[in-house]
């Protein structure tokens, strides 16, 4: 995300419970995919885990970035 959007998302998520679980739910998301990119190998079933993570970190912030869109 853009430092303007991340400030726009930071100040909804204080006043706005939707956008504050969205947000923290996309924090989550891509601290779990760092970790498991920082592993040397990957198993097939890692693989696998990772990619489903990335499509719905992807899910979480387009949806995240329609509600803060919408509240403008």
């Amino acid at each position: 995300m853009q430092a303007e959007e991340l400030k726009r998302i930071e100040e909804l998520a204080k006043t706005d419970a939707q956008v504050k679980e969205l947000f923290e739910k996309h924090t989550e998301l891509k601290k779990v995919i760092q970790k498991l990119e920082e592993k040397p190998y990957h198993t097939p079933a890692e693989e696998t885990e990772l990619k489903n993570l990335k499509k719905e970190k992807l899910e979480v912030k387009t949806n995240l970035l329609s509600l803060v869109e919408s509240k403008a």
